[in-house]
Parts: C-alpha cells; structure tokens; sequence
C-alpha cells in the first residue's frame, strides 16, 4: 500500500504540473505524505470504506499542497472532486442521500460564510466543501460538526505558523474530513 500511495502522489504531482495555471511542486512532497497517508487510512479503515479515506488522502495532499505553495484550490481538482467522492461512497455502501443532504450543508454553509464575509474564506474552500461534507455526513451526523471544529482548530494552528497574506483554510478542511473518515472504521 506504501508504494502504490507514493507512486499516486507522484502522478498526482505531475498532474498539478498541467493544470492550465500549473502547480509548481515537487514531487515528493506529493509523493511522500500520500504513501504515509495511504499507509495510515490502509491500517485503520474498514475495507468496505477504505475507497473514501484513499481518495481523500490523495486529494488532500495535491490540494494542500498547492493551497500551501500557490494559496489557491484549483477547479481541475475541486470540481472533479464532486463525482469522485460520489462514486467512492457508492463502492462504500454510504446512503446516498445522507451524503447529498450533507454536501449541500456544509457547502451551503461555507457558501454562507463566504457571502457574509468575503475576505475570509476564498471560493475553492466553499467549492471543496460539498464533496467534504458528503463524507463527514456519510460518517455521522455529529462527525459534520467534528469536521468543522477540527478543520478550524488546524485552520488556528497553521495561522501560528502562517507568515502570508490570508489563511489557506483547505487544509484544515482535508485534514479534518480525512481524519474523521479514517477513523469511522
């Protein structure tokens, strides 16, 4: 499982490449935290769920990692994300309509935040959040609830460390999310 993580996180790495704004980022960092990741979700999660924490892992880190580098969450990979999660829920077994009914939540939600204040939330946040939110309502109703504190709580933590101009909230949103979904087994 480690090696088919790092082998991802370094496709992933070249896909951010050619994106239409490419990322610049090396591969391992890609390559590295997703094998860790994989390794993780692959000795924890339960195997009818083990699609959804995988997913999350490598997508959490390409986001990251260009949340982090480039301060943006590009659509090649917010949107897909939609579809994406859609289907590894489907593998899991999740109710559906759970996972719709938080999607629209939580993206509702950060939607909300994001029209009542502008500068505190950029639009790829509120984008990730749907898929996110369809897995943390997959979970649990109260693992919502979890997803956000948590995502904020990493959110406060990385503003200790943050020395830029705004926050990059998407890591804290994929790291919460990957946390919960990991541990729902």
């Amino acid at each position: 499982m480690v090696i088919s993580g790092f082998l991802a996180g370094a496709v992933g790495a070249g896909l951010l490449r050619r994106l239409p704004r490419g990322a610049d980022v090396c591969w391992l960092w890609c390559a590295a935290p997703t094998a860790v990741l994989w390794f993780v979700a692959w000795g924890l999660a339960p195997p009818h769920w083990l699609p959804v924490p995988l997913l999350l892992a490598w997508l959490g880190v390409l986001l990251t990692v260009t949340d982090l580098r480039h301060r943006r969450l590009p659509d090649a990979l917010t949107l897909p994300a939609y579809p994406a999660v859609g289907v590894a829920l489907w593998l899991s077994g999740a109710d559906l309509w759970r996972a719709l009914a938080g999607c629209l939540l939580f993206g509702g939600f950060h939607l909300l935040v994001r029209v009542l204040s502008p500068s505190s939330m950029g639009g790829g946040d509120v984008k990730l959040a749907g898929p996110l939110g369809a897995v943390l309502a997959s979970v649990s109703w109260p693992a919502l609830l979890l997803g956000a504190v948590l995502a904020s709580a990493v959110t406060l933590v990385l503003g200790l460390w943050w020395r830029g101009d705004g926050l990059p909230h998407g890591p804290g949103l994929l790291a919460a999310t990957w946390l919960v979904a990991v541990s729902a087994g």
